[in-house]
């Protein structure tokens, strides 16, 4: 989208406060994709997804919109559509994919978490992270589920 068109018109954005925020929100499940990228563990959602039946299209969360490899160009449109503010939520399971408080962090899932942040606060576009958005570890609903 090379021209998008802008977040709010200046209509509105007179007619509210200046330090109103004007953003879009995406899920994690919805938006990266890289279902197993970097050593990420398996969530409920990626369970669902590639259980036969349950989605009527046959479709995965593997690609979803890919943003987990085009996170820079995602930043880009936003900064084009003029937005101030952008709410993501986490996939525990690319940070902590074996679920347990005791269990390693995925060192490439953290930085990917923090390379997004970095890269959104270089365009002038507060962050505002989800901690728990229906992401759930699939090792934390069924135990045995993962060995």
């Amino acid at each position: 989208m090379d021209n998008p068109p802008p977040a709010s018109s200046s209509h509105l954005r007179s007619s509210l406060r200046p330090d109103f925020w004007w953003g879009y929100a995406t899920a994690a499940a919805q938006i990266e994709g890289g279902w197993n990228a970097d050593g990420k563990g398996e969530s409920a959602w990626d369970r669902f997804s590639h259980t036969p039946g349950r989605i009527v299209d046959k479709s995965t969360n593997e690609d979803a919109c890919r943003s987990y490899e085009f996170y820079k160009e995602d930043v880009q449109l936003l900064k084009k559509l003029g937005v101030n503010a952008y709410r993501f939520s986490l996939a525990w399971s690319r940070i902590v994919p074996l679920g347990g408080k005791d269990d390693p962090v995925n060192e490439k899932g953290l930085q990917f978490y923090s390379d997004l942040v970095d890269e959104l606060l270089a365009n002038d576009i507060t962050p505002f992270v989800t901690l728990f958005h229906w992401y759930v570890l699939m090792f934390k609903l069924m135990p045995m589920s993962i060995n």
